[in-house]
């Protein structure tokens, strides 16, 4: 549970619920169908525009990425063939594999690619520190990608390949001309399952078939590298009222595969012998509140300051894993504490959590009792509890806090309002990132200041951005992961985000399914039924 991820890896890896539709006993039985219970619903289905990791998740089953990694997170050629660097470092030249295809008849092209990471490179938090050393993207021919640079960027390919939030998927040149905080509604990738889009109903059903004409590598499949072979002919998304009801259809054999299992349930299904029970995404999760940086109270790096003081994190962390004691660690950090930079600060800053300090940070801000909009997904079981606790925290600190309890779809659509709290904008929310996704200093939207271009609360900071600047042109690992200290030490100064913890999300899927990838995403291929 607490294996440490390579060094190298830390370059790498940066609408309510409705009821189960009822299944007949000849759709429960075909054997070319795989039913699947997804940790959230799914409701915006671009993955750029939205950071949500079901939006991610199912558009590795859409598109393809140029690079991947494998489980040693080495970068792996995936769309490419390959590529060749400039002896200066200012020139790489992709070239793309043969038989490249869109779902919707069409080739894949250098352009779409060019067009497609352009929209990325504006949007991630690693693609905008790529896109600020790209001088022009080159396409002298169908195949051929070129990337000119204005400095040397070495860790280009890593970008590329990285499975965390926002990866760079590739799709036609008419989406990625598109604005990227806009949502697109045509889903055509080039991965080796179609979306059906008649079939999708948001926030209640979504369905895949296989695309026939995706040609998959000849190597072994490794994390989200190698060779992506589908052997279900259609994947059905089955969205479930509550946690109950899935582990029901998981046990009635209803389903096949639920992503994330309620901590409360895992001994229930134990004891069942059809189902198996694994470890999500090895990085683990990192749960964290998320503060609006644009309006009063947290505006003001002190009324910040104060919720750190009073966090508790093992209170936090039994909330969400049933208190199982091997599914989460207590983790001081701003980076997952099984990974390189995942140290704990010295002085620690939440060695000794303080109600009295909170309200005594609280008062020094000058809060005048300005309210306080803490929105939580009530439908979001492995983030729902954080919410529940922060609104008990944040009122015996002294704030007067307004809490909304409503579905992760809605929970996303406010956090992009800049609107003040008081006219239907937020000031914090609990929310969880992917190990994997925050492992390095420029990918970790934790605490990157990247204001206007970061993640939503918009928290803004030259003197992080410069000390990124300089983690990137370090030339030694013993410098980054000085500048990635440098960099923590800010973040707790600043308090961008407030860490609640690194915790374990168990997976459940049927005996009966083997294949089973582990890695950073619930991938469907390679997995076929016995």
């Amino acid at each position: 549970m607490r294996q440490m991820i390579t060094r190298r890896g830390a370059f790498l890896l940066g609408g309510a619920m409705l009821a189960a539709p009822s299944l007949s006993q000849a759709q429960r039985a075909d054997p070319r169908v795989l039913r699947f219970v997804p940790q959230a619903a799914l409701s915006i289905t671009d993955p750029i525009a939205s950071l949500a990791g079901v939006a991610v998740n199912h558009s590795y089953y859409v598109y393809d990425t140029l690079y991947g990694l494998d489980a040693q997170m080495r970068v792996k050629p995936q769309m490419a063939e390959g590529h060749t660097t400039s002896d200066d470092g200012l020139s790489w030249t992709i070239r793309l594999r043969e038989g490249l295809f869109f779902h919707d008849g069409e080739p894949v092209r250098s352009r779409d690619c060019a067009a497609s990471l352009r929209r990325w490179c504006s949007r991630d938090t690693f693609g905008r520190t790529l896109g600020s050393a790209i001088a022009e993207w080159k396409t002298p021919d169908d195949r051929t990608l070129v990337i000119q640079l204005s400095r040397p960027f070495p860790l280009l390919l890593d970008a590329l390949a990285k499975p965390g939030t926002s990866p760079a998927f590739i799709m036609p040149e008419r989406i990625g001309n598109m604005e990227a905080t806009k949502p697109f509604t045509e889903v055509i990738g080039s991965g080796p399952y179609r979306f059906i889009a008649d079939e999708f109903n948001p926030g209640s059903r979504a369905a895949y078939r296989k695309f026939d004409r995706y040609v998959p590598r000849q190597e072994a499949p490794e994390w989200t590298s190698g060779g992506k072979v589908a052997h279900f002919e259609r994947i059905e998304w089955v969205m479930m009222p509550d946690q109950a009801t899935a582990a029901a259809a998981l046990q009635a054999g209803e389903v096949d595969w639920w992503e994330q299992v309620g901590a409360d349930l895992i001994p229930l299904l134990r004891n069942n012998r059809d189902i198996v029970i694994a470890n999500g995404d090895p990085a683990g999760y990192m749960g964290v509140l998320r503060f609006n940086h644009l309006h009063p109270p947290f505006n003001n790096a002190k009324a910040r300051q104060a919720v750190l003081a009073a966090i508790q994190q093992p209170d936090f962390m039994a909330a969400v894993t049933n208190s199982d004691e091997t599914a989460y660690n207590v983790c001081h950090s701003f980076f997952p504490c099984t990974t390189p930079y995942g140290r704990v600060s010295v002085p620690d800053p939440m060695a000794t959590p303080s109600l009295d300090r909170a309200r005594s940070l609280l008062k020094e801000s000058g809060y005048t009792g300005e309210k306080v909009v803490l929105l939580n997904p009530s439908d979001f079981a492995s983030i729902a509890p954080f919410g529940l606790l922060a609104h008990d925290l944040l009122a015996r600190i002294g704030f007067n806090v307004e809490f909304v309890a409503t579905d992760w779809g809605s929970v996303l659509s406010r956090t992009v309002q800049r609107k003040p709290p008081a006219e239907g904008g937020w000031s914090l929310y609990p929310v969880w990132w992917s190990g994997m996704g925050i492992v390095a200093p420029s990918q970790n939207a934790l605490i990157r200041g990247q204001g206007d271009g970061g993640w939503t609360g918009w928290y803004e900071s030259r003197e992080m951005e410069a000390m990124n600047d300089r983690w990137l042109s370090a030339i030694t690992e013993e410098e980054r992961m000085q500048i990635g200290a440098q960099m923590q030490d800010l973040a707790f100064r600043d308090v961008p985000s407030v860490p609640l913890g690194q915790f374990f999300i168990r997976t459940a899927y049927r005996k009966s399914l083997t294949g089973m990838l582990e890695g950073p995403r619930p991938v469907p291929w390679n997995l076929r039924r016995a």
